[in-house]
Formats: structure tokens, C-alpha cells, sequence
């Protein structure tokens, strides 16, 4: 036997699932070699041959003689029992009701394991199986919990940073007033009102429905709107409707906005004009730098949550006003690590003093 016959590519090891007993029962009745069957799994010819001494059984046919059979619903049965046992000997395994709520918040409320333990510190919560961030990981890694594995997760590690130029102001809008421009206290988050401002838009193809969506720079609180279409006229809408909404308090809430130079943000004129006061500045718009989303990164970071619920690709003009505004709450309510893990609408009302119509509703 030649080298590459027994040379396969060993990646991190993942557990086989349910359907990949099945496919190995399968190969089996039609007589194909362990060898092939792991080619064709990409697994070890090992993990095959352990795979099927878990899942045989004893049978005896109508001549009473005893014969060796693989079943993929006994091996898959074994398999299950055993995780739970191993549970039962880890940490988590002795504390139910913390498995319970880390299971609770990962999938119902779509929580990262760093904002769970974050939360659970933050609220000083006890649990005796408390872990720490890193166990947690590897927990949900090793598929520990039943049910849960890293396909539940909306990101899994730190993408690698991008590295980025400058770029020069586009020709299309040379009169709007540079992010270069932004005073050191909106740049350094000192204070609250200074918001980001995108589109997301429907898949090709999928109808001309769009997001415009409001990020505050400091306390991370989100706004999203619901477009017929990324014009400037439905973007001019949503601002003059949120100045008639907040009235003497708009100038207060959205001291700055920042754009990128999409065409419907392109007329700066008239999203820093009042409509309830003729001849008066109602905000200051600043443009971040083409082919730069990194300098409105809080409001693409959101944009990733939104998508979330979502996806690349989707008809937005599907999606209904509830649901958008049941992803505006979770977002709103979401603990945040770069906040303390305390939630955008905490730190709303921590920063304008509860002021009547600046928070959202808290939840519970």
C-alpha cells in the first residue's frame, strides 16, 4: 500500500450526525468496504470502524443462527446516551437550572455565550455550575449541550481585521461636509445624539423594499425604518417624520448624522433643513469617505444583527412592520460587552435621564 492510499486530510474532529449513520447503514447493506465508506464520509476509516461496533446488534434468522448487524437508531441512541452521562460529569452538568438558562438565551433570545456569562456578572446572578466565557465555548464546540452546536451561533471567533485607505470625498458630493470634519466628541463617543445612518436593500430580483437604519454612536440605540424603495424623497420622509415625532427635543436627539454616498443621502441641504422652522438648521450631516464602511462601523456592526432575522438576499418589501419592530426591540435590548453588557436602552436612559419618548421599552 502506497503512502496516499492511507493519507487522508485530518480536520478538527466533528461527531458524526444522525445522517451520517443512516448513509453508513445504507453502504453497508450494499456491501461497500469500510475503506470507501470513509472516503466517501471523509472521515477516518477508524472513526468508521468505531461507528460500527457502536451500532451493532445481535439478530438470529429463521435458522436460529446468531449473525452481527450495524444499526444506525441503536448507535445513534448509544450515542446520545452517552453525552448526557458526560454531562452529568462536567461542571454545568451539576447545575440544571444554569443549563436551562444558557439554553434559553442562546436560542430563544439569540444571545452570544460572551454576553450570557457577561449578563449573568453584570446582574450578579448565581449559579453553581457557572462557567467561565472559554468553557462555555468549548462546551457548545464539543456539542456538550444536547441540541446545541456551533450552527447556533451567529458568528463563531474574530473575523480578520480588514486593513483599509483613504479615499477621497466622491465627485457627487463634494458640498456635503466631510466625516473629517466631525468634532473630537463625536469621534471619540463622548456624547450621546450622534448617529449613523444606511440602507439595506432586498436581494437582486426581490423587489425594490429597503431599511434605513439608525445607529447612535454612544449607546449603540437602533432605529429602523421600512422603505418602498432607497430614494432620497423616502429617506426625506423618515427624517421630517421623526422632527415632527420629537418636535423642540429633535436637535437634541440627532445632534449629527452620518452617511455613507449612496444616492439616497446624496442631498444634504435638505436632510439639515427643519420643516417646523423655516430658514433653520435642524442637524449636521457629515459624508464618510467611499468604499469606507469601516468609519460607520457601529451601524454596519448592527446591520449584521439585522440580518440576523434577515438574510443577503431577501425581499424586504415581505417583511412586516411588526417584525421589523420586534428587531428593533431585541437589538435595543441586547447586553452589549462594549457597554458593560448593559443594553442600549439602559444606557438610553442612564444618558438623557429617562427623557419622555428618547427610550424604548425595557425588557423584562
Amino acid at each position: 500500500m502506497g503512502h496516499l492510499d492511507n493519507s487522508i486530510k485530518r480536520n478538527k474532529y466533528q461527531h458524526l450526525s444522525e445522517k451520517d449513520r443512516y448513509r453508513i447503514e445504507v453502504l453497508m447493506e450494499e456491501k461497500v468496504s469500510v475503506k470507501d465508506i470513509g472516503k466517501r464520509l471523509k472521515r477516518h476509516r477508524a472513526t468508521i470502524y468505531r461507528e460500527i461496533r457502536r451500532g451493532k446488534i445481535e439478530r438470529v434468522d429463521t435458522y436460529l443462527n446468531k449473525q452481527e448487524e450495524y444499526r444506525a437508531n441503536v448507535s445513534q441512541r448509544r450515542y446520545e446516551e452517552r453525552v448526557v452521562n458526560r454531562e452529568r460529569g462536567l461542571k454545568i452538568g451539576k447545575d440544571r437550572e444554569f443549563e436551562a438558562y444558557v439554553r434559553k438565551k442562546l436560542l430563544e433570545e439569540k444571545r452570544s455565550p460572551d454576553v450570557i456569562i457577561g449578563r449573568i456578572k453584570a446582574e450578579g446572578i448565581k449559579f453553581k455550575g457557572m462557567v467561565c466565557v472559554k468553557t462555555l465555548y468549548n462546551y457548545i464546540d464539543k456539542e456538550i449541550f444536547a441540541g446545541i452546536s456551533n450552527k447556533d451561533l451567529f458568528r463563531k471567533g474574530k473575523g480578520k481585521k480588514q486593513k483599509y485607505r483613504r479615499i477621497r470625498v466622491s465627485v457627487k458630493n463634494r458640498m456635503g461636509k466631510s466625516i473629517e470634519d466631525r468634532p473630537k466628541e463625536i469621534e471619540q463617543r463622548k456624547e450621546y445624539g450622534h448617529w449613523e445612518w444606511d440602507c439595506v436593500v432586498s436581494g437582486k430580483g426581490k423587489g425594490k423594499g429597503a431599511l434605513l437604519t439608525l445607529s447612535e454612536r454612544k449607546s449603540r440605540e437602533e432605529k429602523i425604518y421600512k422603505l418602498r424603495r432607497a430614494t432620497q424623497e423616502e429617506v426625506q420622509k423618515v427624517m421630517d417624520k421623526l422632527e415632527r415625532e420629537y418636535g423642540e427635543d429633535f436637535s437634541e436627539k440627532f445632534k449629527s448624522v452620518t452617511f455613507d454616498n449612496g444616492g439616497e443621502f446624496l442631498d444634504w441641504e435638505a436632510l439639515e433643513k427643519s420643516v417646523l422652522k423655516a430658514g433653520e438648521k435642524r442637524t449636521q450631516v457629515y459624508y464618510a469617505h467611499p468604499y469606507s464602511s469601516w468609519e460607520r462601523g457601529t451601524n454596519e456592526n448592527q446591520n449584521g444583527m439585522i440580518r440576523r432575522f434577515i438574510p443577503k438576499g431577501s425581499d424586504i418589501s415581505k417583511v412586516s412592520e411588526k417584525e421589523i419592530k420586534d428587531i428593533e426591540n431585541w437589538i435595543n435590548n441586547y447586553p452589549r460587552k462594549i457597554l458593560g453588557y448593559k443594553t442600549a436602552n439602559e444606557v438610553v436612559k442612564e444618558l438623557t435621564g429617562n427623557k419622555k419618548g428618547f427610550c424604548g421599552n425595557l425588557s423584562q
